[in-house]
């Protein structure tokens, strides 16, 4: 809709976890160098976490698109304590037959497809997404597939990511000897106001649009709504430039981004951070300062 009036060649800000968009923040830097460094020293676990819409997904996306041919990946993208014996799904994970046959027919399987990619020079790397959702027992279960190794490499690599959640069900006393086999965790933070002006003007940058499209102010007010999660950033910004696009608006400014929050409030239905009472754009706007509005939305 916008793209063409604001001289985009595609959406800056979609909901999808495009690795193209990554930004390199302090943290998902860190992130990506664990995930990296965990990889190749061959960690059992690394656990990445973070609240929702922090980019965890995105990170993982970045991972699978550079990853080599000597890497077989498995993927489960939503976990659940539904979900049954685990070992089904790991297996489904890594496409292999599971269909009719029992826990113990699955697992030497399962030892037999790793032991197969071992010898074809293959790491065999298992990532589990939303792992917060697992329970203890599936947590004890996946401990003792990374049991699964020879004297020198592992032949089995886990990744679980999830939101703080996680932590609290590792933090449990049966689950001490899991911990103990996490060799990397990496906690993804909010932006900071200069970060979430940076991502801003990143995301911009990827589809050809002026670095000014959000003027300071407008990267502001995003961050102080959406106290610094990318993906309540996205949203934000997104519809932000359906309103500009609608009042023919050539830059987004503060009263813009004020307006998109105050109308998704007044549905009763918003993710962002609540408008002061009785407060206006250009209240708001006053009340936060001239140096760095966003500075104080911590």
């Amino acid at each position: 809709m916008y793209e063409h009036f604001y001289g985009l060649s595609g959406k800056p800000f979609s909901l999808l976890p495009d690795p193209d968009f990554l930004y390199d923040s302090k943290r998902h830097r860190m992130a990506i160098n664990l995930l990296d460094y965990g990889m190749m020293t061959q960690a059992g676990f690394v656990v990445i976490t973070g609240e929702v819409g922090t980019g965890k997904t995105t990170i993982i996306r970045r991972f699978l698109k550079g990853v080599g041919a000597d890497v077989t990946v498995g993927v489960i993208s939503n976990s659940s304590k539904g979900l049954g014996k685990l070992l089904g799904w790991v297996s489904m994970a890594f496409e292999l037959d599971h269909r009719g046959r029992d826990q113990i027919k699955l697992y030497n399987a399962f030892v037999a497809f790793l032991v197969e990619q071992y010898a074809k020079g293959k790491r065999s790397v298992l990532i589990i997404d939303e792992a917060q959702n697992l329970g203890a027992d599936a947590l004890e279960e996946l401990r003792m597939l990374s049991n699964v190794n020879n004297e020198r490499d592992q032949l089995l690599q886990i990744v679980l990511v999830g939101q703080p959640e996680l932590v609290e069900t590792l933090r449990r006393p049966e689950l001490r000897q899991f911990v103990q086999r996490i060799a990397v965790h990496c906690h993804l933070d909010p932006l900071t106001a200069e970060e979430t002006t940076a991502y801003v003007r990143h995301r911009l940058a990827v589809v050809g649009g002026p670095p000014d499209l959000f003027d300071d102010d407008a990267c502001a007010a995003v961050h102080y709504f959406s106290r610094g999660i990318p993906r309540l950033i996205n949203q934000l910004c997104d519809v932000a430039l359906v309103y500009g696009f609608s009042d023919e608006a050539r830059t987004i400014d503060f009263a813009i981004v004020y307006e998109v929050a105050a109308s998704r409030e007044r549905m009763g239905l918003t993710p962002f951070r609540p408008l002061p009472a009785n407060s206006t754009a250009a209240s708001l706007r006053d009340s936060l300062g001239d140096d760095d509005l966003s500075s104080r939305s911590a």
